[in-house]
């Protein structure tokens, strides 16, 4: 199906959506392998579509769809992290089938914007993900201690928290101690000390924490991993995050840490979608080999 026939039905035929998510089979979170490997794409509706050098890598709509449902082709690969419109695309074009769909729930800290921080819930809500029978949610979880903005997304993570968790749904929380460098631009701190004070923030947002799983990065020293897991007892998959030209170095940066008893996989989007090489079947099948 080309994007003129996503758009045709789009236009004519906006209940097919909803239809093809009244269809599409489920399967557990967790498989028989108790592993999970899901591929991200949510990163355009925060106006982030640079891969590497390329400041508009993923700005073709139909390249992204091509290139997600190889990924989702491929053995060993449980499913898929987007916003509404990829995901939306992705129903109509069949490729949800079985596959674990978790909906981005926080895109309106706009990459760049003044208001980065201030990180409101412009995605999918928890009642959304209900109505079209989707499988977990995502929110994103940048804390600065010297931005009030932080304050405002903090709240709202919490009451999403609670409104998944109403729903028995699982809410991925990516949690990130964070801050404005000389020019302004937010930087994540992956030291250990804040990895381990952002995850024992999140662990702790809510009502209750039942139904909520952390999604981390590997911190500057991967050594470090084993003692800032240590912090809470909630599953965990690793984040991937743009690797840049060293594939293999963060390939073994993963290795390591999806040994720890409380990770359970990978969120990864660009790694694998946008390699270095352009074999986006063999990143994928190396990622499904290090579960």
């Amino acid at each position: 199906m080309s994007p003129a026939d996503l758009t045709r039905i789009r236009a004519h035929h906006p209940e097919a959506v909803l239809e093809a998510a009244a269809r599409r089979p489920r399967r557990r979170l967790l498989a028989d392998g108790g592993r999970l490997l899901i591929v991200a794409a949510d990163h355009p509706a925060r106006g982030s579509l640079g891969v590497g050098s390329d400041p508009f890598a993923m700005a073709n709509r139909r390249d992204l769809l091509e290139r997600l449902c190889l990924a989702l082709s491929r053995p060993g690969v449980d499913g898929v992290l987007a916003t509404a419109d990829v995901l939306d695309d992705l129903l109509l074009l069949g490729a949800l089938d079985g596959k674990v769909v978790m909906g981005s729930m926080n895109r309106g800290g706009l990459a760049g914007a003044a208001f980065e921080l201030d990180d409101r819930f412009t995605g999918h809500r928890p009642e959304d993900l209900e109505r079209l029978g989707f499988d977990a949610g995502k929110l994103l979880l940048r804390v600065d201690y010297d931005d009030p903005g932080s304050l405002t997304t903090l709240h709202s993570a919490a009451r999403t928290v609670d409104a998944m968790a109403e729903r028995r749904l699982p809410v991925f929380v990516e949690p990130f101690l964070t801050r404005r460098d000389g020019t302004g631009v937010p930087r994540n701190d992956l030291s250990a000390e804040a990895v381990t004070r952002s995850i024992a923030i999140a662990s702790g947002l809510g009502g209750t924490s039942a139904y909520t799983w952390l999604k981390v990065p590997v911190t500057d020293n991967p050594d470090d991993m084993a003692r800032v897991m240590e912090t809470s007892t909630l599953p965990a998959v690793l984040l991937g995050g743009d690797i840049g030209d060293d594939q293999d170095a963060a390939y073994e940066k993963w290795r390591g840490a999806l040994q720890l008893p409380t990770v359970q996989g990978l969120v990864v989007g660009r790694a694998l979608l946008y390699p270095p090489d352009g074999d986006v079947a063999g990143a994928v099948d190396t990622a499904v080999g290090l579960l």
